[in-house]
């Protein structure tokens, strides 16, 4: 198992009654939630500024589009292998020190990519942007190690929405700036927005004094990693390479044998990188699933519309809209997120965040109904985008605090960065899947090949099944068991709090 030690001190001693910055340690504690806010918002617009550059960066960079579509591969890879990585690491050496490093991440990727045309340094500097993915499972570790139990919920829903939010203003922001600026602007952006990051959380965020002792597994990391890169390149380049081809083939065929090899040896690992044998009960493993399904429908949602709206009139269905007018038709989904992350904590403290998880599920899925029902009239798609938004918010706020209350306190951003990764995962899907459902049926429209409106109800329907799905899976969530006592807890007022926190 990961750690059956008890927390550790940076020192090295255990933990005693100690109190959270929330509570007694001073104003610099105040503005750490926004601060860790605007690291997770600043994570996801640094992994979506690129795409509405794609369809120029051949012309730009001198190089073909399948070599182009690798700064959107290599950003994957890169946060998927990184974020269960930097999250155990993040539990052993220090949440603060390795969110730091991951924010450096970002900003080094983000002057390379301002420096150069180069293909393959872009690439490169894109994969150095990829490691940011873990700001968001370490910045929910510290939510939960420094603030106080009352607070911990509507914080830990704000952080996790940042991954819609960013996402939501990073496509317009960027589309702004490819219109009217020259491109390496948008990344001189970045270094900037992220370089201020960095000094932010110098500044108002404290190191936790909770540590898992003990020694990196090096062996399982480069496994998961090998694994992962496997997995992942298959399902992201299939379509372009061909899905019965032998590089995807052999590529699968590479996952199928060293997940099940990493996952016998991590078991007999005494401390290994995730603790499978807790990740395996239905409490972790469970929201683990539905946060892969729930990747998968929130990504759809955004790549759909982004396409729809700008499809040619030709089409029958298309409103050719401009690169930034589609941006736009996105930034509701962000405000909606924004202004609804309280709203979710406040239900799962009612509720219980499994109904929260479940009931996000159903209206992402009733957002799809809509977009089914009517897809041709702007202000409707805008509404059934954000009705899915809407969804997404009260299932990913609540997919942490799910892990929080299943794992020690001293694995919470080790369980985190996986539950991230799952919804990776589950976004990769959704690409490779969306992009082969409209390229089945499409038909040509003055001499391009155009998805038909059939295909978005095709995708649109596949994507509302996966809610449903995700929806019956946090259902099955088995209900909490009594109140334990937890290090975070104990040191921060007993079971009163925790109560409070888990909303009995």
């Amino acid at each position: 198992m990961v750690n059956s030690n008890s927390p550790q001190r940076a020192g090295g001693d255990a933990v005693g009654p100690v109190e959270r910055p929330g509570d007694a340690r001073g104003p610099r504690a105040r503005p750490a939630v926004p601060v860790l806010a605007f690291g997770g918002i600043l994570m996801a617009v640094t992994q979506t500024v690129v795409v509405p550059l794609l369809p120029d960066l051949p012309r730009l960079t001198g190089s073909s589009a399948g070599a182009v579509s690798w700064l959107v591969t290599a950003t994957l890879l890169s946060g998927a292998v990184l974020t269960p990585v930097l999250g155990r690491a993040g539990d052993m050496y220090g949440k603060r020190r390795v969110l730091l490093f991951a924010l450096g991440l970002m900003a080094a990727g983000s002057v390379l990519c301002a420096l150069t045309s180069d293909i393959r340094l872009l690439i490169a500097a894109r994969a150095l942007q990829g490691g940011s993915a873990a700001v968001v499972p370490l910045s929910i570790s510290i939510l939960r190690d420094e603030l106080p139990p009352r607070r911990t919920a509507s914080a830990v829903a704000l952080m996790s929405s940042t991954v819609g939010i960013g996402a939501a203003l990073g496509l317009p922001l960027a589309a702004l700036i490819v219109q009217y600026a020259d491109w390496h602007a948008m990344f001189w952006a970045t270094a900037a927005l992220s370089t201020l990051g960095l000094v932010l959380v110098r500044w108002a965020v404290r190191e936790s004094p909770v540590r898992s002792p003990g020694r990196f597994d090096t062996r399982g990391a480069l496994g998961l990693a090998a694994g992962l890169v496997c997995l992942l390149l298959a399902v992201s380049q299939g379509g372009q390479w061909g899905w019965g081809s032998g590089p995807v083939l052999g590529l699968f065929a590479g996952a199928a044998v060293i997940l099940p090899l990493w996952w016998r040896v991590q078991l007999r690992t005494e401390q290994p990188l995730v603790d499978l044998r807790l990740a395996s009960g239905r409490r972790v493993a469970l929201p683990h699933v539905t946060a892969l399904l729930a990747g998968f429908a929130f990504y759809a949602n955004s790549l759909l519309t982004a396409q729809l709206v700008r499809a040619p009139a030709g089409s029958g269905y298309g409103l050719e809209l401009s690169i930034v007018a589609a941006g736009l038709c996105l930034l509701p989904n962000g405000i909606v997120m924004l202004v609804l992350s309280p709203v979710s904590a406040r239900v799962s403290t009612a509720r219980g965040p499994r109904v929260t998880l479940a009931v996000g599920a159903a209206i992402m899925a009733l957002g799809y109904l809509v977009r089914i029902v009517e897809s041709r009239e702007l202000w409707v798609i805008v509404a059934g985008a954000a009705v899915v938004a809407t969804g997404t918010t009260f299932a990913y706020s609540a997919l942490p605090t799910l892990i929080m209350r299943a794992v020690p306190v001293e694995q919470t951003a080790s369980a985190n960065g996986v539950n991230v990764l799952m919804r990776t995962i589950g976004q990769s899907v959704s690409s490779a899947a969306v992009a082969a459902v409209l390229v089945r049926y499409a038909s040509p429209v003055d001499g391009v090949q155009v998805p038909t409106l059939g295909g978005y109800h095709l995708a649109f329907t596949l994507a509302g099944t996966v809610a449903l799905v995700a929806c019956a899976t946090a259902l099955a969530i088995p209900s909490e068991p009594a109140p334990k006592a937890d290090p975070a807890t104990a040191r921060h007022g007993g079971p009163a709090e925790e109560t409070a926190l888990d909303g009995r």
